[in-house]
């Protein structure tokens, strides 16, 4: 039976609603414009490591440099070629740092509060983790 992802299907239902919002023509300034960037790489971090481990049967954790790889290779994508193909792209500052701090974030989240024993044997915080 397939595993149930609740990280990214959190992740995706966070973009969802921010979509619909936007759609909806309601802006919430930090939300709208920084949210979905700062779950960015916490994001496709999930999916490289749910692909790399459950698809493809490796034992693969993402390290610092991955985060910060990953952090450099969106931020020059999304925020420098982008927008130099495309007028539906702007460039900003802002989302480089929430790229960077959700990347970061991750990162500490699993090194130091997820890996520690507090939280080895919480069922809730290892279904997320695990899937």
């Amino acid at each position: 039976m397939m595993k149930i992802p609740y990280f990214l299907l959190g992740g995706l239902a966070i973009w969802l609603g921010i979509y619909i919002l936007r759609k909806n023509n309601i802006i919430i300034p930090i939300i709208n414009d920084h949210l979905t960037d700062f779950i960015t790489i916490p994001l496709y971090s999930y999916v490289i490591k749910y692909i790399m481990n459950d698809v493809l049967n490796h034992d693969w954790k993402p390290d610092l440099q991955f985060y910060l790889s990953s952090f450099i290779y969106i931020s020059l994508l999304f925020e420098l070629i982008c927008p130099m193909i495309s007028s539906r792209f702007t460039s900003d500052i802002f989302d480089v740092l929430a790229y960077f701090l959700g990347g970061v974030s991750c990162y500490l989240i699993e090194k130091y509060i997820m890996r520690s024993s507090g939280f080895k044997n919480n069922y809730i915080l290892n279904r997320i983790t695990d899937h």
